[in-house]
């Protein structure tokens, strides 16, 4: 048994790199894939709404756990063998864009609906419409619960390690197994988890508040 020395809290510290990349990654890209879902959620197209809907209840339904080993397995049974970070990039790029979904789907329809209306009267087209009026002002609707969602998607990372992907969870297992000091070790994790999380949770709050003032 020993203390924790340098090179074992650099190691923490690349876990949290990982940490880190692997939610700006679900993040980003779940944005992307999650603006489309929106629009498609808010779209007068029938079929893209049931579709999108149909997307939306099977991630939000199952845990996030099982989409991980859907996305490591899964690919792997039908011969899309993927490298650890790989797959676990995928499945939280799947995961976040259900709910960054949704949340910005319910931002759209929080616009006032005479402003749609309006825009409509003016024959102005749809895309001039999302792009211009109703996407800037949703954008700020959502910005609490999307930092919110965020906050989650760090903590949620700890689950990749179940694939062996090494994020930040993992490399405290690691470690503790080398000193045989969990409750140090898994302090120290805690506090670099609280460290990031702590000011996202701080900032969605301030949003919150500030949307609440001026909405008054």
């Amino acid at each position: 048994m020993h203390g924790i020395n340098i090179s074992e809290f650099l190691f923490l510290l690349g876990g949290l790199r990982w940490t880190i990349g692997l939610a700006i990654i679900g993040l980003v890209f779940g944005a992307i894939a999650g603006l489309g879902i929106a629009l498609a959620r808010t779209s007068p197209i029938a079929t893209l709404r049931k579709v999108t809907s149909a997307y939306i209840l099977v991630f939000q339904g199952t845990p996030l756990l099982m989409q991980l080993f859907v996305t490591y397995y899964g690919l792997a049974l039908v011969g899309l063998k993927l490298e650890a970070w790989v797959s676990v990039a995928i499945g939280f790029t799947l995961h976040a864009s259900a709910f960054l979904g949704e949340i910005w789907r319910g931002s759209i329809d929080a616009v006032p609906r005479g402003q749609t209306e309006a825009a409509n009267a003016l024959g102005i087209s749809y895309g001039t419409r999302m792009r211009k009026i109703v996407l800037p002002q949703a954008l700020r609707i959502s910005l609490p619960a999307t930092v919110g969602f965020l906050v989650q998607l760090i903590k949620g990372t700890s689950l990749a390690a179940i694939v062996g992907f090494t994020e930040l969870a993992r490399s405290g297992s690691i470690v503790a197994n080398q000193t045989f000091q969990p409750l140090v070790v898994y302090a120290i994790v805690g506090v670099l988890y609280f460290m990031i999380c702590w000011p996202l949770s701080y900032y969605g709050t301030y949003l919150e508040r500030k949307l609440a003032s001026a909405a008054r």
